[in-house]
């Protein structure tokens, strides 16, 4: 029933944010009347504010068009290369004119960017996509809004996300293949390696984990706290709901997206009241190049998307109240998951001093469970005075954690290479 009540009260405000959006422009529109009335900057702030507080935020644009690289603008086109019904996997394809370049481009190590699936879309990443493809080929996994995909399609458990990662690995080609997994995906990803180890299938040649729960019991965070106050029932019975009839999925159960955005919001809701009123400040400034930011920024937290109600459950369930990855109990599809079995996988993992989401040493966790990668093939990193965000976008991501990130990546991409030789 929330679900339905949600929509309505979508329904209702549709009408009242388009008049909004409308009545901002008009008060400062040179063409209208009203731009000249006395206090006409405020009214159209007001009316801009109530507008993006109201709004239906729809799925981002990667966007990424271009980028810069030795001084050239090189094009770059987003292909879909496998559509799977609750994920695609798409690859940022550059070109070049100059044959030099092009043979440059082709010999950049290949990156498969493992993107959440734990609210937002993945275009969350797309800082991320746009810092990788100045020295890399990179892929990543667009997840699909699960209210989008049929009911008839059937279920979708984690065990079915592990095993979408070991499909996307195999058809890029595992050889050739470095694998990075922020956030959530790192534990999905490392199940997803060690089964390939075990069967003695290739498995890439490096893995790197991003502020991931590996090891959910350490240093646990507000997130982690929610899920070990309640039981697996709670879950299902407070925040499992069926999609309603005006979208593709009607009928299939999901944890929806708009419980999660309001999740986000009551972690730091200081801040975000302080950045709205900020928003409305630089609108009266006629700070534009402030007010886009916040445009920008809000666009994307604002998006989200439902996921698939086996999934959620199953992610609560195993990764963060009965830690099956860090126990050793974890069997996928019939499988033991065992990382010591990974042996020839260089590992490098990720933290933020102060991650909020996932607490010092979750993602570290990693280096104890794959007893079998030899410590020359071992890396860590905290990324210092780096939130969660900050170890994947933004300034602190661009400058301290890529250059880290890239050199890992070639000196592991050029050994291999020259062990085969």
């Amino acid at each position: 029933m929330l679900y339905q009540l949600h929509e309505f009260q979508r329904a209702l405000l549709g009408p009242l944010t388009a008049w909004a959006e409308a009545a901002s422009k008009t008060y400062v529109n040179p063409s209208s009347p009203l731009s000249y009335v006395p206090g006409a900057p405020r009214i159209a702030a007001g009316y801009e504010l109530l507008y993006r507080l109201g709004k239906d935020y729809e799925k981002p644009e990667f966007n990424i068009r271009e980028i810069e690289k030795d001084g050239h603008r090189i094009p770059v086109i987003e292909q879909i290369i496998v559509e799977k019904p609750f994920c695609k996997l798409v690859r940022f394809k550059r070109y070049a004119d100059d044959s030099d370049a092009v043979a440059q481009l082709k010999e950049e190590p290949v990156v498969l960017v493992c993107a959440p699936l734990s609210g937002h879309h993945s275009t969350l990443l797309r800082e991320t996509v746009r810092t990788l493809l100045q020295d890399h080929k990179v892929y990543i996994t667009d997840w699909v809004d699960a209210r989008m995909v049929d009911a008839e399609v059937g279920p979708f458990h984690l065990d079915d996300y592990v095993a979408y990662i070991e499909s996307f690995i195999r058809h890029i080609g595992a050889k050739n293949l470095h694998v990075i997994s922020v956030c959530q995906p790192t534990v999905p990803v490392l199940a997803a390696i060690s089964l390939m180890a075990s069967r003695g299938e290739d498995t890439p040649r490096t893995m790197t984990m991003m502020g991931g729960p590996i090891d959910a019991r350490l240093s646990p965070t507000a997130v982690n706290s929610l899920a070990m106050r309640h039981s697996h029932e709670w879950f299902e019975n407070n925040v499992i709901y069926k999609v309603p009839p005006n979208y593709p999925g009607h009928g299939r159960h999901v944890y929806p997206g708009f419980l999660q955005h309001t999740g986000f919001v009551a972690m730091n809701p200081g801040r975000h009241m302080n950045s709205h009123y900020d928003f409305y400040e630089s609108l009266l400034r006629g700070d534009e190049e402030d007010a886009e930011a916040h445009r920008v920024f809000y666009n994307e937290y604002n998006a989200v998307l439902d996921m698939a109600a086996e999934y959620y459950l199953d992610t609560i369930k195993v990764v963060f109240q009965e830690f099956r990855l860090a126990e050793g109990t974890w069997v996928v599809n019939g499988e033991p998951v065992r990382p010591q079995d990974i042996r020839d996988t260089a590992l490098l993992t990720i933290e933020g001093e102060f991650d909020d989401i996932s607490g010092a040493g979750q993602t570290r966790a990693a280096h104890d469970l794959c007893k079998g990668i030899p410590e020359y093939a071992k890396r860590h990193m905290t990324a210092a005075k780096c939130g969660h965000y900050g170890i994947f976008s933004g300034r602190r991501w661009r400058n301290e954690v890529y250059p880290q990130l890239r050199d890992f990546i070639l000196a592991h991409d050029r050994e291999v290479e020259t062990e085969i030789a």
